[in-house]
């Protein structure tokens, strides 16, 4: 599948769950010329470089990005990321002018403090940037949309005409800016120790395939993989189809004893980007952590891994709750993929 269908279909896919509760909401993402950026429901943003359109990929690539959380006390971040390993300084010039410098780490730098707002105003302000190492240059990633990309985070965040704002600059004081959203909290089912569950029986698997739509995928898959929620309950991931680089997997709860176990679709608070309505979820290169209770789905709209969609998930004891969210729309070296929807965890133990 392409990488627009990846994205549209992560991002549209909130559904309704039980009276009370509130579905997540992940942030949508917008793209200004050679910039992307998104906001999560803590209203932090991050803007991150693309490759011009149309350019080629270059040999080591090097990709830049600002980050702010929300709050009046929150200042900017500017990161910068490539392959390298070991330390490195890291030196931004704009239109030939030393803005900021710092050391990094296995191609990782990051700036804060006074010299990441300059750098950021810098950049919105500038035609040209280089990033160099002593005298080697790193790289020149693109300007084209930075203004505009910081604008819109001034503007999400409630910044906009207030001293804090990078762009959008006014009068007023930080004390107008609107404070950072309460962050949700989901509590996770701790997965006790038990044995592991018992292999499906021929009988089992072809009900499963029958009951999944996921028969003539399973013929030539690996068995469905089993994980032990409870003493009565597993979580199977079965296998539905793989491309190149993505491997779908229909999650489903089977409960009883071998041999006469019952299934039923998995529940989400928020279905997975290539679900297929609410009833019947679907899983991209699905991971379960046991010791976390996490369940993971990662789509790849291309095999480079520079843009795509995820959902991370943890158990509840009744259905899987959204931790975190990351998408990237725009299939041109982004590598970094932007948070759109987090979520602090808690714990419960289980039985």
């Amino acid at each position: 599948m392409g990488a627009k269908y990846v994205i549209l279909a992560a991002m549209a896919c909130a559904v309704s769950v039980s009276a009370g509760a509130q579905a997540p909401k992940p942030g949508t993402l917008e793209t200004y010329k050679d910039w992307t950026i998104g906001c999560d429901n803590r209203g932090r943003c991050e803007a991150v470089s693309l490759l011009a359109e149309g350019a080629d990929w270059p040999d080591n690539p090097v990709m830049i990005g600002i980050s702010r959380d929300a709050g009046p006390d929150a200042a900017p971040e500017v990161w910068a990321s490539r392959d390298a390993k070991g330390p490195a300084e890291f030196a931004f010039l704009v239109d030939g002018r030393r803005i900021a410098s710092t050391t990094g780490m296995d191609g990782e730098a990051k700036i804060n403090g006074p010299q990441a707002s300059a750098l950021a105003v810098a950049m919105a302000r500038g035609y040209a940037l280089e990033i160099r190492s002593g005298g080697k240059l790193l790289g020149r990633p693109s300007l084209a949309g930075s203004g505009a990309a910081l604008r819109y985070m001034d503007a999400q965040q409630g910044r906009a005409g207030t001293a804090t704002a990078l762009i959008a600059t006014g009068p007023l004081r930080a004390n107008a800016v609107r404070p950072a959203p309460a962050v949700p909290s989901v509590v996770r089912l701790a997965i006790p120790s038990h044995p592991a569950p018992v292999a499906f029986w021929r009988e089992e698997l072809t009900a499963l395939g029958r009951f999944t739509g996921c028969a003539d995928e399973m013929r030539n898959a690996q068995p469905p993989e089993q994980h032990r929620l409870s003493k009565s309950d597993e979580l199977v991931l079965v296998p539905c189809g793989a491309g190149a680089y993505n491997f779908s997997s229909v999650p489903v709860i089977a409960t009883g004893v071998a041999g006469r176990r019952t299934f039923r679709f998995a529940t989400f608070d928020y279905q997975p980007g290539w679900s297929e309505g609410e009833k019947h979820p679907m899983l991209v290169n699905a991971s379960w952590l046991p010791e976390r209770s996490r369940l993971e789905s990662h789509a790849k709209g291309r095999g480079l891994g520079d843009c795509g969609s995820s959902e991370t998930y943890v158990w509840d004891g009744t259905r899987f709750r959204l931790v975190e969210a990351a998408a990237m729309g725009e299939c041109r070296g982004g590598w970094h993929w932007i948070t759109t929807w987090s979520a602090r965890v808690t714990d419960k133990s289980g039985q």
